[in-house]
C-alpha cells in the first residue's frame, strides 16, 4: 500500500510525486511506498502548523489533556492492528509489539496528558525590595520531531505527546524504514478530535525530508533520536540557527556483573538486555563484563540460554528473535562479526545468518556472543546495534569502571551487585545518563532520559520534556 503525508488533518501525496519503496523485513520484499517529501512538503506542513498554533497554544490545559488521553485510549483500542503493522514494518515479533511498543505509546500520551495539568510555573517574592518575580512557561511554536526505526511508534509518541501537550504544533518525520504506525497515528488523531494542523507527519529520507525540517528557519526546536553521526550533522545545521536541540543518540552500554549478585535473576535479565528487539535498542547492554570468579560459570550458562532463543517469523507466538530491520543493517551487523573474528574474538554462540523456510529473503540473524580479550577492540568501542554482545572477565572494581567509561558513548549502564557501598560508588562514577542496579529497562516516565558524551544532548521524559518544549519567561513586578 502507499502511505501518504498527514498535513492539516488530511492525507496527501507528495507534491513532487517522488516515492520510496517500503520493505517488509520478515520476507525481504517491497510491500508499499512512502512519500520522499521535499522542502515544499515540509513548508506545506509548517504552514499548517503555524496556522494552528495560536488557537492550540491558547487551548485550556483541560481540553489538551482530554484530547491526549483520548488518543491514548484509541491506541489501546487499536492494539492488535498497530502491533501487527509495527511487526510488519520493523521485523520485531508481534508479541513484543503488543506487550511493549504499543502500550508504551499509549502510556506516553496518557502520561503527558496528565503531566501538563501539573506542570507549574514558579514565583519568587523579593523580600525587602517590594517585588515579585514569576516565570511563565510558554510553548516554543512549531517544532520538529524526528524519530528512529527501532521503536517506531513508541519513540514517535515520546516526542509528539509532550510537544503538543505543552501547546506546540509539530512537523514530525518517522523513519522512512518504519512509517506505517505513524501513518495510522494520523487516523487516530483525527478520530480523537485533535485540531487540524497541530500534528503534521511528513514521510521521506533523512537527507531530504529530515534535512528540510532541520534547516527550516521557522521551526524553532528539533527533537531527534537516532545515530550519533546524524545527530552531529543536525547540531552543525541547527546550532548556528539558535534552535533548541534535544539529541538522543547512540550507546555502547556496559553490563557489569559482580559475583555477589542474585545470579539467576541476573542471568535471565541479561539475556533480555542483550537481545530484546533483536538487540536494536539503544539501551541494550552490549558489553558484558563479568567478575573473574564467576566468569566461566556465567559463560556456560549464558551461552546455553541464548542457544534456546528461537529465531523465527515475527508473526509466530514462539518467536524470540525476529528479523532485523533492513538488508543494509543486517549486512552491517554481519560485518562486525567478521571484524570480531579478525581481531581475535571467539564466537561462542551464533554469528550466522538464518534462512527460514518460506521466508528465505528475510533479514534473520542468530543471537551472537563473542568473547573478547580486550576492551580496546572495535566491537567493544563501536555501536553495532544488533543481536551481538561481547563478554570478558574483570578482576577489580577499578578495572571495570575504567573499561566501562572508556568509550565515546555514555547512555546507560547496568550494575549487578548486592554491595550497597559498591552500588553507590559506581552509580556515581559511571559516565552514563541512566544507571540500572539489579534490573534493566525499568522505566518511570517521570524521570529524565538521555545520555552524556556522544550519546546526546539534553533530556527527555517527565517535566524535562515539557521544559524543552517551552520557553521560560521571567516577569518582575515592583509594587
Amino acid at each position: 500500500m502507499n502511505i501518504q503525508n498527514f498535513i492539516n488533518g488530511k492525507f496527501e501525496n507528495p507534491i513532487s510525486n517522488d516515492w520510496v519503496d517500503n520493505y517488509c523485513p520478515a520476507i525481504g520484499e517491497v510491500y508499499g511506498q512512502i512519500p520522499n517529501s521535499s522542502k515544499a512538503d515540509v513548508e506545506h506542513a509548517y504552514q499548517a502548523a503555524k496556522d494552528a498554533f495560536h488557537n492550540w497554544s491558547q487551548t485550556t490545559l483541560e481540553v489538551r489533556s482530554r484530547i491526549l488521553i483520548k488518543i491514548s485510549e484509541l491506541l489501546e483500542v487499536n492494539l492488535l492492528r498497530l502491533a501487527e503493522a509495527e511487526s510488519k514494518d520493523n521485523g520485531k515479533p508481534v508479541n513484543l509489539a503488543k506487550a511493549i511498543d504499543i502500550p508504551r505509546a499509549a502510556s506516553n500520551f496518557r502520561f503527558f496528558g496528565n503531566a501538563i495539568t501539573q506542570f507549574a510555573s514558579e514565583s519568587h517574592e523579593s523580600v525587602g525590595q517590594n517585588a515579585i518575580n514569576y516565570t511563565l512557561r510558554q510553548p516554543v511554536g512549531v517544532v520538529g520531531c524526528i524519530s528512529p526505526w527501532n521503536l517506531p511508534l513508541y519513540l514517535f509518541t515520546w516526542k509528539i505527546a509532550p510537544a503538543i501537550a505543552a501547546g506546540n504544533c509539530v512537523v514530525a518525520k518517522p523513519s522512512e524504514v518504519t512509517p506505517m504506525t505513524a501513518h495510522l497515528l494520523g487516523e487516530i488523531c483525527n478520530e480523537a478530535g485533535l485540531p487540524k494542523g497541530v500534528l503534521n507527519i511528513v514521510h521521506g529520507l533523512g537527507t531530504t525530508t529530515g534535512q528540510a525540517i532541520v534547516e527550516h528557519p521557522e521551526i524553532k526546536a528539533i527533537s531527534f533520536t537516532g545515530g550519533t553521526s546524524t545527530g552531529a550533522h543536525i547540531a552543525r545545521v541547527a546550532a548556528p540557527m539558535f534552535k533548541k536541540l534535544s539529541l538522543e543518540l547512540g550507546g555502547k552500554n556496559p553490563n557489569i556483573i559482580f559475583a555477589d549478585c542474585d545470579y539467576d535473576d541476573m542471568l535471565e535479565t541479561t539475556v533480555r538486555s542483550s537481545f530484546a528487539n533483536q538487540g536494536q535498542i539503544c539501551l541494550c547492554g552490549s558489553r558484558i563484563f563479568v567478575e573473574a570468579s564467576i566468569f566461566e560459570k556465567f559463560k556456560v550458562d549464558f551461552v546455553k540460554k541464548v542457544k534456546q532463543l528461537k529465531v523465527g517469523h515475527p508473526s509466530e507466538s514462539t518467536t524470540d528473535i525476529g528479523a532485523l530491520v533492513s538488508k543494509s543493517h543486517l549486512e552491517k551487523v554481519l560485518s562486525y562479526i567478521d571484524i570480531a573474528k579478525d581481531e581475535g574474538g571467539e564466537i561462542l554462540c551464533g554469528g550466522n545468518r538464518v534462512t527460514l523456510l518460506g521466508f528465505e529473503n528475510g533479514y534473520y540473524l542468530e543471537p551472537t556472543i563473542i568473547e573478547v580479550e580486550t576492551d580496546e577492540c572495535r566491537v567493544n568501542q563501536e555501536e553495532i546495534f544488533g543481536p551481538v554482545v561481547t563478554i570478558m572477565p574483570f578482576e577489580t572494581e577499578a578495572d571495570v569502571l575504567q573499561m566501562s567509561n572508556k568509550v565515546k558513548y555514555g547512555l546507560a549502564a547496568t550494575l549487578w551487585t548486592n554491595n550497597l557501598k559498591r552500588t553507590m560508588r559506581l552509580s556515581n562514577q559511571l559516565q552514563a545518563g541512566i544507571v540500572w542496579v539489579n534490573t534493566w529497562m525499568l522505566r518511570d516516565l517521570r524521570t529524565p532520559f538521555g545520555g552524556v558524551k556522544a550519546s546526546g544532548v539534553g533530556r527527555e521524559g517527565g517535566f524535562e520534556a515539557l521544559r524543552f518544549f517551552t520557553e521560560a519567561k521571567n516577569v518582575c513586578i515592583k509594587y
